[in-house]
């Protein structure tokens, strides 16, 4: 069993090594989305996506050619 400062330091490490990684979701978010809708500007993940919110939001216009 440790005393004094060794507890007190082994308690320091234990908190380092338990916490959280810090970052944002958000910043991971605007990685994943990397379509975006010309006319409302809502960003989506992929093409298929994109063809789906344009059958929904935007009916009557045409969705924009698949850039490869």
């Amino acid at each position: 069993m440790t005393r004094g400062k060794q507890k007190i330091e082994a308690q320091r490490r234990n908190a380092e090594k338990n916490q959280k990684a810090k970052g944002s979701q958000l910043e991971a978010r605007a990685v994943a989305l990397k379509v975006s809708c010309p006319i409302c500007k809502v960003q989506l993940a992929n093409e298929k996506q994109l063809g789906d919110h344009y059958g929904s939001k935007h009916p009557k216009e045409n969705p924009p050619a698949v850039s490869s």
